[in-house]
């Protein structure tokens, strides 16, 4: 009591923020961070995003206090103001990767599997808002297959994250190859209300001069960072395992965003296949050329419900499990019924 007193002389800051913590939390933090600006923050830190004290203690012992925000990008050249400092919080250097045991012949794909396979860890990492939407995620650019190493959806902040992993040092060419995909995920699945996708490239180590000049002319918002390995598999603390509360409020709306996704993107296709452009309009509009077409969907059924629910889950709003568990069934139905027509000319389809 008399550590916990001396740690926070002003009443203020006892009743504004350190008393809507835990004790056991307060007592952690006492004991393990000595310098006030930075308990503070792990303080508010905790009240912003609800760690548990497993997490606390797990942020405190990576540092994330002096890892936050500390990776180089262009960011505030690429993004208006608002934008480019909140997502400069947003990107690490280094990223901690302990969870992992991986040695050091490890390939990028190895390394790609074993973040999937430990995703809850690697969103906690990544920090709160990130909704995960695929792995070797697909893109068509120009008749030719392109594939993101992770595709990630921030659900505050409105954008796409395109995370690429490298097992090497930092290379100049990394920077040209993660704008040309910048470039074809805005074009193809940003919606017009979203802010512009960012980049980031994880390396294994990196040069900052060579960093900086990479990124100096680059025209998409991107930031380097390293990662770090631990050489063995701690084992995971029970507090940082999802409960079924957090597994039931997640998952429908990642499912929810990466479907909409999916269907936004089949739509685009299946109206290109057709001669139509698919600029500028979202969802609803490109239904409505559909229809004007004299498309039928079939079995489909009410849509426009499950739009509102897929874009209240975009939005990041929270959705209610069972309205999200109907507008899954509807949009699965949709997506089935859409995947046929891009192979069949607009006549059979009309005929259909």
């Amino acid at each position: 009591m008399r550590a916990f007193a001396e740690a926070y002389p002003d009443q203020e800051i006892v009743q504004q923020v350190v008393a809507r913590l835990p004790w056991g939390h307060n007592v952690r933090l006492v004991e393990a961070v000595k310098d006030p600006a930075e308990r503070l923050w792990y303080a508010r830190q905790a009240i912003e995003h609800g760690w548990s004290r497993n997490i606390l203690v797990h942020q405190i012992e990576s540092d994330l206090y002096h890892r936050q925000g500390k990776a180089i990008t262009n960011f505030e050249r690429t993004l208006p103001t608002p934008q480019s400092e909140l997502a400069r919080e947003l990107v690490k250097d280094p990223y901690s990767f302990d969870f992992l045991a991986l040695g050091p012949d490890m390939s990028e794909r190895e390394l790609e599997r074993s973040l999937l396979d430990h995703l809850r860890s690697l969103i906690l990492e990544l920090g709160k808002g990130f909704a995960f939407v695929g792995s070797q995620y697909p893109l068509q650019v120009g008749g030719q297959d392109y594939y993101l190493d992770l595709l990630f959806y921030h659900l505050r902040l409105r954008f796409f994250v395109v995370l690429e992993l490298k097992i090497e040092e930092f290379k100049p060419e990394y920077a040209g190859k993660m704008n040309f995909y910048l470039s074809a995920v805005d074009d193809h699945l940003r919606h017009e209300t979203d802010g512009p996708s960012i980049g980031i490239i994880l390396c294994k180590g990196k040069n900052a001069v060579v960093v900086e000049y990479a990124l100096r002319d680059s025209a998409r918002p991107m930031g380097v960072a390293e990662y770090r390995l631990s050489p063995s598999l701690p084992i995971q603390p029970q507090g940082n395992l999802p409960t079924a509360e957090e597994l039931a409020r997640e998952f429908p709306l990642m499912s929810a965003v990466k479907l909409r996704i999916e269907i936004e993107r089949e739509l685009r296709l299946v109206l290109q296949a057709r001669g139509r452009s698919t600029g500028g309009i979202g969802i609803g509009p490109m239904l409505q050329e559909l229809d004007r077409d004299g498309v039928i969907l079939q079995g489909v059924g009410n849509f426009e419900i499950a739009l509102q629910v897929m874009n209240q889950a975009s939005h990041g709003l929270d959705v209610d499990p069972d309205a999200a568990e109907q507008a899954m069934e509807v949009g699965t139905r949709l997506l089935e019924a859409l995947n046929p027509l891009r192979s069949r000319s607009p006549l059979d389809v009309s005929k259909s």
